[in-house]
């Protein structure tokens, strides 16, 4: 059995109880370095496989020989929940002719999650979460996906906002909202979601236009009905309130 296992943005704190048995029932737990760090003095009795940055697919090599040659059961950790720019996908796709493998995914909490709830409840209707990393998605098909969100009224939850080779992406995509969207719709960003040095600011989309973000930050702009109230960022759930 493999399992894909979500660990949440924060580790250990928002992991599911189907998650831990998962990682109880695995002699090997494989992952990138920075989970593997997050939850390895948790279980101090596995075999732990780290990897770097950009080594997805060897890591998920690795996990379908183990399981195809020592007939074990190993996980295979994701950040937030596996389906959401986690593991799921390569390696259902690379198990795609080894029908003698189990493949189980067990979900965790993504980052839109747990920053909406910092910033109070920017998620209550429609929302688009995207990327801005342009390593795998053309920039003209991530920008086309920002005009298609802003068209729609959606909240738009930006993951991979920025980094040290990106840094003009939420730039760009801020210029694209503006044309769609008013100056003064809410804004927030949340840095470290749940680990140590956590920071939220709440703003709006034009203060935040000049903004460089980190690859550690997540930030959510609201749609035409949100608003700021009591330093919370609020997107109305639709109720005659």
């Amino acid at each position: 059995m493999i399992y894909v296992i979500g660990i949440g943005p924060g580790g250990i704190k928002y992991f599911t109880a189907e998650a831990v048995e998962a990682i109880h029932d695995c002699e090997f737990i494989a992952g990138y370095e920075k989970y593997i760090k997050l939850v390895q003095k948790y279980f101090p009795d596995k075999k732990f496989m780290s990897y770097s940055m950009r080594q997805e697919l060897e890591r998920c090599k690795d996990v379908l020989n183990i399981a195809l040659d020592q007939k074990i059961n190993i996980g295979l950790i994701s950040g937030g929940d596996p389906d959401i720019y986690g593991m799921a996908s390569p390696i259902l796709e690379l198990a795609k002719n080894f029908k003698e493998l189990e493949i189980k995914i067990i979900p965790g909490l993504t980052a839109a999650n747990t920053a909406a709830a910092i910033l109070g409840a920017p998620l209550s209707n429609d929302f688009a979460v995207i990327s801005l990393s342009d390593l795998l998605t053309s920039w003209d098909v991530i920008e086309k996906r920002i005009k298609a969100a802003c068209e729609g009224d959606f909240v738009i939850c930006f993951y991979n906002p920025g980094s040290n080779t990106r840094r003009e992406n939420f730039k760009r995509a801020c210029e694209i909202m503006l044309i769609h969207k008013n100056k003064n719709t809410p804004a927030g960003i949340v840095k470290n979601i749940s680990r140590e040095g956590q920071e939220f600011k709440i703003t709006t989309l034009d203060e935040i236009k000049n903004y460089e973000p980190k690859m550690n930050e997540t930030i959510i702009i609201g749609n035409s009905f949100s608003y700021i109230h009591d330093d919370k960022f609020i997107t109305p759930r639709g109720y005659k309130i």
